[in-house]
Order: C-alpha cells, then sequence, then structure tokens
C-alpha cells in the first residue's frame, strides 16, 4: 500500500491514475499519508474529508481499493506470522465465527508493512490504549520534510516563521475536518489530553453556587478538575459508576436535573464526560450532552481513548470542547495534545495568567494586558509545537483511510479474545484461570463503518489453581518474558478500579495523605488489573499470543518456574538497592 512505500510520491497518485503533482503552495501534500478517496472507503461521509486541505486534488491509493469479500487464503495467512499448528486451526475456526473479519484485509497489509517491526523484534503488542504504535511510514515522510524544510519560531514575520505557521493552520484545520467539527470550533493546541483539560479547569468560571459533574469511571485528569472547582467554592457531584464501568443512564440525568444550574450567567455548571473508560472499556452516549446541554450545562468531553478507534462527529452533538491527545491516536508525536473547543465557549474562560505568545502587549511594570486576538492563541501557551504539526496533519490523513475498519476488526478480536481466555482452566484444578472485568461489546459490527457499543479493551484479573489472586507484578514480569506487552494497575482511574474490583467501601474509608503501598497493605493484596488493549495494528496473531500466554499461567510447572524467575529478580533487586 501508499505507506509501505519508501518514496511517498511513487505510492500515492491522483484519481486519474497519475503521480501526484506536488505543489509549492501546498508542501505538505506529497507526504497526505491515507489521503481517502470515495473509491477507498466503504462510502461513508469520512471517505472525503482529509482532501480540504489540498485544493483541486483527489488522492487514492491505486493498489488497496475497497475490498470485496475475499477467501481466508487471500486476505490473510497464519504461517506468515508463524502460528503454530494449533494457531491455524484456532485461525480457521475464528474466520468461521467471524466472517466479517476478512473485510477488515487492508489492514493485514498495513500490519506486514508499517508496522513490519513488531514481527522483526517478536513482540506482541497490546497496550495501544497506553500509547499506540506509530506507523514507519509517518516518521520516514516527517523526517524528510524536516531535512528539507527550515522552520521558524510562528511568532515571528520571516519566511521560516510563516512556512510555520502556515502548517499550523493546516494542522488545526485537519483537526477540525477529522472530528467533523463545524466552523463554530477552533482548536487549543497543548501538551496532551489532560494538559486540554486543565485548560477549561483553570479558566471556567466557577462560583460558589456552580456545580462540576463527573463520573466515577473517568482518567485522574477528570477527577483533576474538582481541584478548581473546589478552589473557587463549587462543589463535585459523581455519577456512581457500574460494576462494569460507565454509569447508568438514568442515573446520571437524574444526578444531572438535581445539581442543574439556577443561573447560567452567574453560576455555571459543568458536565465533564469520559466518553470512553480507558479501563472499563464501557462507552457513554455522546447524546448525554444533549440533556446536560438543555439543562444548562456547559459540555467538555474527554476523548482520549475513544479518538483511536471511533468516528467522532462533533458537530452532531451541544459539545463545548473535546480533549484529545495525537500520541493515542496514531503513536506520533508524543507531547502533542488539542482542545477541540467552540469559539463561544473559549471567550468564556478567563486564564489566570499570560505568558509569551497569549498576548498582544503587556504593560511592565503595571497591570495592563492586551490579550492576543486569535482566541486560540490566549490559551497556547509560549511557542507552539510547530516541528511537530506537520506530523499532526498527515497522522490524522493516515488514520481516516483505515479509522472505519477499527470497530469491525477490533470487535471481532476482543469478543474472540474474552471467550477464549473464559474457557481456561488450571491443568491441576481444572478452575478458572481469568476472570474479566471490563465490558464486553453487545453490538457486534457487521459492516465497514458501523460502531461498537464498547471499545478494544479488556480488563481481567488471574488466579491460582486454588482461586486465590495472583499478583498482577507477577503476571506483568511473566508476560514480558514472553515478549507481551500489556499494562497493569489503575490506569490512572481510580474509580473506574475500584467498582470493577468491589472495592468501592475501601475507596471511602481513604485517609488523607495515605500512600499506594499504604493503602494495599490495608486491603492485603496488590491494587489494579491486568489491561490488554488492542489497536490500529492489532492482527490475530497477537490475540493468539495473549491467550498462549494467558494458557501458560494456567499449566502448574511453567508458572512455577516463571514464579521462581519472578522472585529471583525481586532479591536481586532489593539486593542490589541495598
Amino acid at each position: 500500500m501508499g505507506s509501505s512505500q519508501s518514496t511517498p510520491s511513487s505510492s500515492f497518485r491522483d484519481t486519474k491514475g497519475r503521480p501526484l503533482n506536488h505543489k509549492s503552495s501546498h508542501i505538505l501534500s506529497k507526504i497526505s499519508l491515507g489521503c481517502a478517496s470515495d473509491n477507498f472507503t466503504d462510502g461513508s461521509e469520512h471517505s472525503h474529508e482529509t482532501t480540504k486541505l489540498v485544493p483541486n486534488e483527489k488522492y487514492a491509493f491505486v493498489d488497496h481499493q475497497q475490498p470485496p469479500s475475499l477467501p481466508p487464503s487471500v486476505v490473510y495467512s497464519p504461517s506468515e506470522t508463524t502460528l503454530a499448528d494449533d494457531g491455524e486451526l484456532a485461525y480457521n475456526q475464528f474466520i468461521k465465527d467471524y466472517p466479517e473479519y476478512q473485510l477488515t484485509w487492508i489492514l493485514d497489509s498495513l500490519r506486514r508493512t508499517d508496522f513490519a517491526r513488531l514481527e522483526r523484534a517478536g513482540e506482541t503488542y497490546v497496550d495501544y490504549m497506553g500509547g499506540a504504535l506509530y506507523p514507519e511510514s509517518l516518521i520516514r515522510v516527517h523526517t524528510d520534510f524536516l531535512n528539507r524544510s527550515i522552520l521558524g519560531n510562528t511568532h515571528s514575520v520571516s519566511n521560516s516563521s510563516k512556512l510555520s505557521l502556515q502548517l499550523a493552520d493546516e494542522a488545526r484545520a485537519a483537526v477540525l475536518s477529522h472530528f467533523k467539527a463545524s466552523s463554530d470550533y477552533t482548536v487549543v493546541f497543548t501538551a496532551n489530553a489532560s494538559a486540554a483539560l486543565k485548560l477549561v479547569a483553570e479558566s471556567f468560571p466557577f462560583t460558589g453556587g456552580s456545580s462540576l459533574v463527573i463520573g466515577v469511571d473517568s482518567h485522574n485528569s477528570v477527577h483533576g478538575v474538582r481541584e478548581f472547582a473546589a478552589y473557587k467554592g463549587a462543589r463535585t457531584c459523581y455519577i456512581p459508576s457500574t460494576s462494569q464501568g460507565g454509569f447508568d443512564i438514568p442515573t446520571a440525568k437524574n444526578i444531572l436535573l438535581r445539581h442543574r444550574p439556577r443561573s447560567r450567567e452567574t453560576a455555571p455548571c459543568l458536565f465533564v464526560q469520559t466518553s470512553q473508560s480507558n479501563i472499563s472499556n464501557a462507552k457513554t452516549p455522546l447524546s448525554m450532552t444533549d440533556y446536560a446541554a438543555s439543562l444548562g450545562y456547559h459540555t467538555v468531553v474527554d476523548g482520549a481513548a475513544l479518538a483511536p478507534t471511533s468516528i467522532i462527529n462533533i458537530s452532531d452533538y451541544p459539545i463545548d470542547a473535546v480533549a484529545i491527545s495525537f500520541y493515542k491516536m496514531f503513536g506520533y508525536p508524543t507531547g502533542v495534545g488539542a482542545l477541540i473547543v467552540k469559539k463561544s465557549f473559549l471567550a468564556q474562560l478567563k486564564r489566570p495568567w499570560f505568558a509569551g505568545g497569549t498576548v498582544d502587549l503587556v504593560q511592565a511594570p503595571g497591570d495592563i494586558v492586551t490579550r492576543a486576538h486569535a482566541l486560540h492563541e490566549q490559551f497556547e501557551d509560549g511557542t507552539i509545537n510547530y516541528l511537530q504539526l506537520p506530523a499532526i496533519t498527515n497522522g490524522l490523513r493516515f488514520l481516516s483511510a483505515y479509522l472505519p475498519f477499527l470497530p469491525l476488526r477490533l470487535s471481532s478480536l476482543l469478543l474472540f479474545l474474552a471467550s477464549s481466555l473464559s474457557k481456561l482452566r488450571h491443568d491441576s484444578s481444572g478452575k478458572p484461570v481469568v476472570r474479566i472485568l471490563s465490558r464486553i461489546p453487545t453490538k457486534r459490527p457487521r459492516a465497514i463503518g458501523e460502531q461498537s457499543d464498547a471499545g478494544s479493551i479488556l480488563s481481567m484479573l488471574f488466579f491460582d489453581p486454588s482461586g486465590e489472586l495472583i499478583p498482577i507484578s507477577f503476571i506483568e514480569y511473566a508476560a514480558s518474558t514472553q515478549k507481551v506487552s500489556l499494562r497493569t494497575g489503575c490506569m490512572c482511574n481510580p474509580g473506574g478500579a475500584a467498582a470493577m474490583m468491589g472495592m468501592e467501601k475501601e475507596m471511602a474509608r481513604l485517609n488523607p495523605g495515605i500512600s499506594l503501598s499504604e493503602f494495599e497493605e490495608k486491603v492485603g493484596r496488590e491494587l489494579g488489573v491486568v489491561r490488554v488493549s488492542l489497536g490500529l495494528a492489532t492482527n490475530f496473531h497477537d490475540v493468539w499470543r495473549v491467550i498462549q500466554f494467558a494458557t501458560s499461567i494456567g499449566q502448574q510447572q511453567k508458572r512455577e518456574t516463571m514464579w521462581n524467575q519472578w522472585m529471583e529478580s525481586r532479591r536481586s533487586a532489593i539486593g542490589q538497592a541495598i
């Protein structure tokens, strides 16, 4: 496919089959990775948005058109990823149970090109919620672009600065296009999604009569908003989590109703919605913002976990702002996120300070400050990461070409993984090896473009032959010895973790100043779960390797060998520390 070539210009052509014409006025048009055309995707509205950034040109991949239903031998060969005989049999059964998976064959081709390093390293990467893997072609074209370009600080009028500013504007336009945001929105570039949420938290006009409503099953960056609310005298109201994360919609509506704003002008209230949990896999419908807005709330969405695998049409809902991180979407660059925000909402936020880049004139000494004319500039402290912004434009173009395929592909893999792990039994006692805690999709996509009602995360606990919990630190160690990259812990989501593990009462009894180690000692166990998260480059081989790893935990001889190795490594670490 186009992104697999070392020279992108030879890989992409216009809709008439001609090589791309890289006009000097559009310096990035030659590296518009994955810029989708109508004959590439399934005909959804997503298929043409990114071409708006390159006027008068519409690109298509020449070697991968929208796939028909192909036989498994054409779609994917297990031997390419060196599956053993039992794995090949499992794959054949998987295709019988999930025939729609074949429609996503183009992602297998992508795996062999842009993510070939996984096979070379023999690594099974299943921590996409922690950070997506970058496609190799994105790095190549971005490096090539930097080698050919002269970019300067955007706060100047030199040619190099003008180019940087042009690229920043193109990146803003690409973000708005990708998320289907209308002209009512703008983009503020930040360090990450957490920084985007903090911008809202520190600037929102909370008062003593204001309410902040958030879900228990939220990232710490959402919980942190309550600090700013409390400082200004506002109250924080929590929507409880279900045992599988997310929240019960009638309960959420009732809480929003009881704490609704009495006056939007004198006591504005804020609803921060976690669109997808990073630990429980629960999705909460964005239509909740309709209800909250109807009551007078301002609405902000934490979209960091949802954006990598779901199509989000912001303008379909009364959303005031969405926070995202680009490395979670397409792996590169880290250190850049965004707040996609309504201009009218941004105008109501009051920064508690100013910095270089956010002002037009400052009286010194004195107290007169004239803010920057452009609203987004008032919230971008210092110099934006102008060297990385072109990678965002092209990363979004790349992702948009494959995003319609992901819900179908990942829900098939996740359902197969969950079913397989649930059936595992210890060879010595017959008791279950794994208990799945997170939400499993109930809506199974059958066609490209359909969305799933849950994400692509599996959070679980492992148990020994007697039914006792196995420490998650051992599971992480054992996985690393088998080159499986997964995640353990509470995932910066203490509320969701406590709800899934049935530890709400213990959470409620926490004392000020208590540390994690003290809490774990008090409850007599390590806190957290084992999380597997799937993403753009995930294929059947990865899921099968996770199943093989979990199977080894259920095999007494293998488990005891790994346990002895783990204990020895811990003793060695303690000795080195001493």
